[in-house]
């Protein structure tokens, strides 16, 4: 075994010039008030990985163009479609009206595991919440389902760009394989 180069690994992935029209994965992700700089940019970063539809930032979450986002965003803010919203509650609304599943990452009563999402929750909307407080109470009570990361530490939470990466991918899987 040996580590691939840039270059072979360069051949693997979609060229720039292509990105409009690759076949994207159908959820939008909306960023309800994410703080951190670092992890909008991570957040970015990670649905390029998987091809998103697209992201929504909301509220108080900053948007490109932010050096600190372009730190960890390397580029992707370029490959992800983006807009921003202030009011998520609006921008759900619209979702809603165009057949979209609204699904928050968070702890609630009737969340379910990540991995037991089915095909049926497609398209879908995945809400990913402030990294204090999480997905904001007027946004929850307007989703249709929730979903968890099972935890067995001490921890009840990850960071919300890992998080992500950790629900995304795993959305990804159901979606292109089953």
């Amino acid at each position: 075994m040996r580590k691939l180069t840039h270059a072979e690994i360069s051949e693997k992935r979609v060229p720039t010039e292509h990105i409009a029209t690759v076949s994207r994965l159908p959820l939008i992700v909306l960023v309800d008030n994410i703080r951190s700089l670092y992890n909008v940019g991570s957040i970015f970063r990670t649905s390029d990985g998987v091809m998103i539809e697209k992201l929504i930032l909301t509220g108080f979450t900053s948007h490109p163009p932010r050096k600190e986002i372009e730190k960890t965003a390397l580029g992707s803010t370029k490959s992800v479609p983006w807009e921003y919203a202030k009011h998520p509650v609006e921008a759900i609304e619209v979702l809603k009206e165009h057949g979209y599943k609204i699904c928050c990452l968070e702890l609630t009563d009737k969340s379910i595991p990540h991995y037991n999402i089915t095909k049926a929750h497609f398209p879908m909307c995945l809400v990913i919440g402030n990294e204090i407080t999480g997905v904001s109470k007027d946004v929850i009570e307007l989703c249709d389902s929730g979903i968890e990361i099972p935890m067995f530490g001490t921890k009840q939470s990850l960071n919300v760009a890992v998080a992500y990466g950790i629900a995304v991918f795993e959305l990804a899987k159901i979606w292109r394989n089953n």
